[in-house]
Parts: structure tokens; C-alpha cells; sequence
């Protein structure tokens, strides 16, 4: 098994909010724990090879994050196991999370409601056909979220990787 902490970003297309949240959280991570993470995203109604979206690529720039190079994919039971913490955006996607992994419902989390893993709660909407402005606040809203999430993932990420 890998020793790497793997985060996986749920959202319905991948090409929105998840490749923003995978890159935000890559910005973050990367100072805090380098080479101690994988960071993966998928959709739950996504195809795969798809590029992110031209405004979620403009919105990511606001932490310098290119995720020019993103294809998408669709979510998949192997991704959910290989998961040791999963983020969705919707309530939709924690019930797609939960129904493909026998032991999901432990590490699946709706974003704005970590570390509470209820299904209901805060759902960070989908920018997409939206103009610019919507998805440079919901790319704020993401960081936001990951920034008051970090110090938990960093704890999770030491735990996994200091264990052996």
C-alpha cells in the first residue's frame, strides 16, 4: 500500500470545483508536507479526458495554481478504496462516494461540513455556465474550506506516513 496520504475531490463533471479543490489544496500541501501526499479528483457523472473549464483554470490562478493540464474522470470504486480521505462538493456526490466504497462512510466528508461526516449539510455550488466572477468565488470559497481544514489533513497526513 502506498505510503503516500491519498486525497480524492468529488464533484459531478471534474472539471469545475474538484481540479480547483485538487489544485488549492497542492498549493497548501506542498509547503506543509511535500512528497507525503497524492492529491486525485473524479466525477460522478464525468467522462473521462475532459480539460477543466476555462474559467475554472482563471479562477485558479488567483494562488498562482495551474491546472491548465487536468483531464477528467470519472468516479470509481477503485479511487474511493485507494482514498484515505474523500471530499465532495454535494450531498449528491457523499451518496455516490458512499455507495461505491465498502468503507466509505468514514472518510468521505461533504467540504464544508469536515470533519462532521454527515451527508446533509453546506454544499459549495456548481459554478459552471457561470461567469468569471462565480468561480473566482467559489474557488475562494474552496480555499477558504481547505485553509481552515489544513492543520486536520496535515495531522491525517503524519499519521499515515510517520506509522511505519
Amino acid at each position: 500500500m502506498s505510503q503516500q496520504f491519498v486525497i480524492l475531490f468529488v464533484c459531478t463533471g471534474n472539471t469545475c470545483r474538484s481540479p480547483m479543490a485538487e489544485g488549492a489544496l497542492r498549493i497548501l500541501l506542498d509547503k506543509e508536507r511535500p512528497d507525503k501526499f497524492e492529491i486525485i479528483s473524479a466525477g460522478t457523472d464525468a467522462a473521462a479526458g475532459f480539460p477543466a473549464t476555462m474559467y475554472a483554470i482563471e479562477a485558479a490562478k488567483i494562488w498562482n495554481v495551474d491546472i491548465s493540464g487536468h483531464e477528467s474522470r470519472p468516479l470509481t470504486a477503485e479511487l474511493v478504496d485507494r482514498a484515505d480521505l474523500i471530499y465532495g462538493m454535494s450531498a449528491s456526490h457523499i451518496k455516490e462516494i458512499r455507495r461505491l466504497g465498502e468503507d466509505a462512510e468514514a472518510k468521505s466528508f461533504l467540504l464544508k461540513s469536515f470533519p462532521n461526516n454527515s451527508p446533509d449539510g453546506e454544499e459549495v455550488e456548481d459554478p459552471i455556465g457561470q461567469p468569471l466572477d462565480r468561480y473566482n468565488e467559489t474557488f475562494l470559497e474552496i480555499g477558504e474550506c481547505l485553509g481552515k481544514h489544513l492543520p486536520e489533513i496535515v495531522k491525517l497526513i503524519d499519521e499515515k506516513t510517520n506509522a511505519t
